[in-house]
């Protein structure tokens, strides 16, 4: 078994998990976030820790053990604190402003960007050269952070477009003659 998927997923007192059969749904402060569960895959609860458990002992099993462990222990966390990705604007003219659901970028191009946000996200602009994507579900926060930085990722000669906050981008050295 997957030694990642072997470690408990503790449970906090203010969330609360329903597991069936084929899901399971926890719900908490923040909100309610649910998973179909693999096949392979069985999810006990032993008092306030939660135990997966592999239905047999097939390579795929395994694997997917620590998958639905570690995707567990994130909707436990994304209902209890959230989750949030950090973007900067670098470049002159870069701006972004938010507006309700839609995050309008200026990025050097010949027409501004309306990027719509979906359901269970949201963009605040600190800022206007700082993003911050904020929401429940970890892989929703990364997709947009994702989408949101490919309109304009950072070039390697002057750094210039969308980065995560904390990604290191490393300069090249300009031709010499």
């Amino acid at each position: 078994m997957s030694r990642i998927g072997k470690n408990p997923v503790s449970v906090p007192i203010n969330v609360e998990v329903i597991l069936s059969s084929s899901e399971i749904s926890v719900m908490g402060p923040l909100g309610k976030l649910q998973r179909a569960l693999h096949s392979d895959i069985v999810i006990e609860r032993n008092g306030d820790t939660l135990l997966v458990k592999t239905t047999n002992n097939s390579k795929q099993a395994d694997a997917m053990s620590g998958t639905m462990r570690a995707l567990l222990a994130n909707m436990v966390e994304g209902v209890t604190k959230g989750f949030e990705k950090k973007l900067m604007l670098v470049g002159v003219g870069y701006r972004a402003q938010a507006a309700g659901e839609i995050l309008n970028l200026t990025l050097g191009f010949s027409h501004p960007i309306a990027h719509k946000m979906p359901n269970g996200v949201k963009a605040e602009t600190p800022t206007q050269t700082e993003i911050l994507i904020k929401g429940i579900d970890k892989q929703q926060v990364c997709q947009v952070a994702a989408e949101v930085r490919a309109y304009r990722k950072p070039e390697p000669y002057k750094g210039k477009g969308v980065r995560y906050a904390d990604e290191v981008i490393v300069i090249k050295e300009t031709k010499k003659k």
